[in-house]
């Protein structure tokens, strides 16, 4: 069995909200083109609390993009986004079809949860594995937002708890804090054994 996941698309990923990546709102399209194709769909939500850590507004002299050290690990210092019951939080509308799941992360305030499986200390899982598990799902297909950060993570854990993982590259676009960081994500994807694949290539 196989499924479809979709990476946190949401309105302040797509381009006006509060991160907005270039081009992010391209992915919607793709998603509408391969949703069909799958008998399970599940989607990443990031949904984070106001006080999160990882807000360069809670983080007193921190600037946009510097990372800093938070409880011994790196931290992107990103602009407040995807706050829990606000519209830049909300899944994209203009998906077409039936979601079977959504999975919540960066619940906690005080880790980011780039990856839909984990926190980005291992500490705690998600509900994303279980849910995988209860339906007898092998294989994964992956794409969303962002390439360089939530998508690149997503992939590499669900590698690693041995799923069979293909992303589809032109359903990803990437933040690029430093140029080329999108292209850098998916060789490493690669590398680790996931398939590349392009969205016309994918059959029922």
């Amino acid at each position: 069995m196989r499924a479809l996941i979709l990476v946190d698309l949401q309105y302040d990923f797509c381009p006006g909200g509060a991160l907005g990546v270039p081009d992010g709102d391209k992915t919607i399209a793709v998603a509408n083109r391969v949703i069909p194709h799958f008998q399970h769909v599940v989607a990443t939500q990031d949904w984070h609390p106001r006080t999160h850590a990882s807000f360069s507004a809670n983080n007193p002299g921190t600037k946009v993009g510097e990372v800093i050290q938070l409880d011994g690990a790196p931290q992107v210092m990103w602009p407040v986004h995807c706050v829990q019951e606000t519209d830049g939080a909300k899944l994209h509308a203009g998906i077409v079809g039936t979601l079977e799941g959504i999975v919540q992360k960066g619940t906690d305030s005080s880790i980011d949860s780039y990856s839909g499986f984990f926190d980005n200390g291992h500490k705690k899982q998600t509900q994303l594995h279980q849910w995988l598990q209860d339906r007898w799902i092998k294989q994964v297909y992956v794409m969303g937002l962002a390439t360089d950060y939530c998508v690149k993570f997503t992939v590499l854990d669900a590698l690693k708890l041995g799923y069979d993982v293909k992303l589809i590259e032109d359903g990803c676009y990437a933040v690029n804090l430093s140029p080329g960081d999108g292209e850098r994500a998916i060789a490493e994807m690669r590398t680790a054994g996931a398939g590349i694949v392009e969205s016309g290539a994918i059959g029922a």
